[in-house]
This record gives C-alpha cells, sequence and structure tokens, in this order.
C-alpha cells in the first residue's frame, strides 16, 4: 500500500544566528542555506524515505527552484507524477531563522505555485488517492482545495490525516472526514481557544476536538512528547531518546506525520505508530535542514531497536 500526500513545495532560505530578531531588530548570522521545503514536500520525502510508496500532489515552477523538488523526488523515490510543472507560476520559497542554540525556528512561507493547486488539479490526481492506504495533508495549499481533497479521498476509502499546520479556521463540516488530526501544542491552542502546554492541557483539547467529529486526535508537544485519543483509548507517548543532540528543529513536525503516515500504511497499530514517528522525527533534528533532514529506514530502524 502507498501514501498520497497533498501540500505545498518551496526553496528553504535558512538563516542561522545566536537569536531569532525580533520586529526592527536586525542580528549579524553565522550561516545560510538554500534547500527544498514545504509541509507537504518534506512529509512526501520523508514517509518515501521510510520506504512506503509515495505519491506527492502539488505544482511547482519551471525554474530553479522547482529543478531542486525534482532532484530530491529523484534521490528519495517520491512519485511525482502528479507534481505539475506551470509555466504560469513560480516555485514558492520560505524564510527561516534559526536558533542554533536551541534548534528553534520562525518562518515566513510565499507558497508561489502550489499555492495555485485547484480541484481540477486533485481530480487528475484521482488514481494516486485511490490506490493510498492514507492520504495525508495540511493547510499551506488553497484550503478549500485542501477540503475538497480530504472528502474525495474519504470518497474513496481512504483514511486521511490532516496536520493543520499552518493552524487556520476551517468549515466545521470537515471533522468528520478527518481520520487522524495532528496539531502540535500552538495549532492545537488555536482549535480549543485555550492554552495547550501539559498533558493535561492537551487532553482536555483532545476530548473538545473528538467532540467535534474528529476520530483520533494526536498533539505533539515538542520534547515533551505526544498526546493521543479516541473514542475508546488515551495514552502519552515521550519523544525518542537520541544521543545525537538537537541541532535544527524545523521539519520536525513534518517528519512526525510522514513517520505516521508510514508506520499506519504498514499495518503498524498506534501506540507503535507514534514510537516510529517520534523517531522519525527526533532523528530530523540531529540535521541541519528540512527535506534534506528526513532520516531513511535504516536510522529509524537502528534507533527503533533500542526502544
Amino acid at each position: 500500500m502507498s501514501i498520497s500526500v497533498l501540500g505545498i513545495y518551496v526553496a528553504d532560505l535558512v538563516f542561522f544566528g545566536k537569536k531569532i530578531p525580533v520586529e526592527g531588530e536586525t542580528i549579524l548570522g553565522n550561516n545560510f542555506v538554500i534547500g527544498p521545503g514545504g509541509k507537504g514536500s518534506n512529509q512526501a520525502v520523508a514517509a518515501a524515505k521510510t520506504g512506503v510508496k509515495t505519491y506527492f500532489i502539488s505544482k511547482i515552477g519551471d525554474d530553479q527552484f522547482g529543478g531542486m523538488a525534482i532532484k530530491i523526488y529523484d534521490e528519495a523515490k517520491v512519485d511525482y507524477s502528479n507534481v505539475i510543472i506551470s509555466k504560469e507560476y513560480s516555485t514558492g520559497a520560505a524564510g527561516i531563522m534559526v536558533n542554533e542554540q536551541s534548534g528553534a525556528n520562525a518562518i515566513n512561507v510565499f507558497p508561489g505555485a502550489a499555492g495555485a493547486i485547484t480541484n481540477s488539479d486533485i481530480d487528475k490526481a484521482e488514481d494516486a488517492i485511490k490506490n493510498s492506504k492514507i492520504f495525508l495533508t495540511q493547510l499551506e495549499a488553497p484550503k478549500d482545495t485542501v477540503m475538497y481533497a480530504i472528502k474525495k479521498a474519504k470518497d474513496l476509502g481512504v483514511d486521511t490525516i490532516l496536520n493543520p499546520a499552518p493552524a487556520a479556521d476551517i468549515d466545521k463540516s470537515i471533522f468528520p472526514y478527518i481520520d487522524y488530526f495532528t496539531p502540535n501544542e500552538t495549532e492545537a491552542s488555536f482549535y480549543v481557544n485555550h492554552p495547550v502546554e501539559t498533558h493535561d492541557d492537551a487532553s482536555n483539547a483532545a476530548k473538545t476536538l473528538l467532540d467535534m467529529g474528529i476520530k483520533n486526535v494526536i498533539i505533539t508537544l515538542g520534547e515533551k512528547g505526544a498526546y493521543f485519543a479516541n473514542s475508546t483509548e488515551t495514552f502519552s507517548s515521550p519523544i525518542a531518546n537520541l544521543s545525537n543532540p538537537v541541532v535544527d528543529t524545523t521539519g520536525a513536525g513534518d517528519a512526525f506525520n510522514a513517520g505516521f503516515a508510514a508506520a499506519l500504511t504498514e499495518g503498524q497499530n498506534i501506540k507503535d505508530a507514534i514510537t516510529f514517528a517520534s523517531v522519525t522525527a527526533g532523528l530530523s533534528t540531529t540535521k541541519i535542514g528540512t527535506a534534506n533532514s528526513m532520516p531513511n529506514r535504516e536510522e529509524i530502524d537502528k534507533i527503533l531497536q533500542l526502544v
């Protein structure tokens, strides 16, 4: 079985410094890299690197940044037959500021061509979605198209994961179509209108989200791990215990979602799938970059043997 991922590709322009500048402040950075990014693209690359067949649905420009995308899809073995190469729109970009001491980041994303993906484009990708066990998406692509795609996936009998990032108002009528809702603590806070910082906060938030019609809720809490809840089960899951230090948390959420989707596609149970996702995310933070930092299956399995 396979995974289909809808989302955006952008080129990441990453600046490293001792701190993230506040509004009106200029600082001197210590490093700068350009690499492939965009939540959907990162997730597709990460999923493919676990060894699971992965389709990516998106739109890029016919330009240098678009060429960067094709290169990494070839390397990671992502099926990009449903990535439209546009002559009309340029490929998007993201400016990322990274605190090199903590790994924390701040991001500004311009979707570019991927912001012009349409419902018709989703229809053209129907075979890829239909042949998948999991359909994974986020909220960087046009919201109406994302909602259309989630409904289409459910109509085709495919389990859906919505990673609600960046957090945005969505029609609550979509919630019953969502099998797995995977916000981080900031995104969860947005949807339940109260801070989500602890496992108790996550428990209360999950109850609210389940009452809205979502089937399963996974709230990621950074170094505090993750909290899972559905109508019959709740539990907390710790972060992976890694020997290498954290150098860049950019893309860790994408790695988590991809790892979770890959594990579900392989038939793993929820607890094992979340552990797999946590290891995938943890390993991604030990390297600089987003798509380029996603671990391969050998790296993931090596850590899982120690769990």
